[in-house]
């Protein structure tokens, strides 16, 4: 028998497998970056499909089996709605993290960060896409080591929070910031 894991997952993104199944591509709060099988998830009798869209944040439960990961329930915590400008970032985002991130390994930092950007990013009434978009790449950035926190000093990594306070900070050193996330992109040679 097969222990259950019920955690929290942003959806980072997904594709199609056999006649009905998707992976997915989720990254969780207890074992970061999963890629899950879910079976019959395309069918229109399944439970689990709009819990499961692109860009969601979800409950969801994971069985680890012998061939890998395989979702067996899921719950919409957050839908990808609101302004497509928030969603389009939060995919962009997305693409970067799984572009950055290969195998598992929680990092509690970058959950909150990327959940507070999800968050922030699906508002109905948002006028900071953009700076939200660039502080949260400065912070994935940083997690994993390609930006220092005394390169740039300041607080913007000491918490993952897109406040109005941080994200004035943040808007007062934008070009650096910008300098520094296209230095550090350009050394990851991804």
């Amino acid at each position: 028998m097969y222990q259950k894991y019920n955690t929290e997952a942003l959806v980072l993104g997904s594709r199609e497998t056999g006649e009905s199944d998707r992976v997915y591509a989720l990254f969780t709060k207890d074992f970061g970056l999963v890629r899950a099988r879910a079976s019959s998830v395309r069918s229109e009798k399944s439970l689990m499909r709009y819990a499961l869209q692109n860009y969601s944040l979800a409950n969801i439960s994971l069985v680890k089996g012998k061939r890998g990961w395989r979702a067996a329930g899921a719950t919409a915590i957050k839908t990808a709605s609101g302004d497509v400008r928030g969603v389009g970032a939060f995919a962009r985002i997305s693409e970067l993290v799984l572009r950055l991130i290969h195998g598992e390994e929680a990092n509690e930092y970058l959950f909150a960060a990327l959940s507070e950007a999800h968050d922030a990013l699906m508002r109905e009434k948002c006028d900071a896409f953009g700076m939200i978009e660039i502080v949260c790449v400065a912070r994935i950035l940083y997690t994993l080591g390609y930006i220092s926190n005394e390169a740039l000093s300041t607080a913007l990594f000491t918490h993952t929070a897109y406040t109005g306070e941080s994200l004035l900070e943040a808007e007062t050193m934008r070009d650096k910031l910008l300098s520094s996330i296209n230095k550090a992109i350009a050394e990851t040679q991804l």
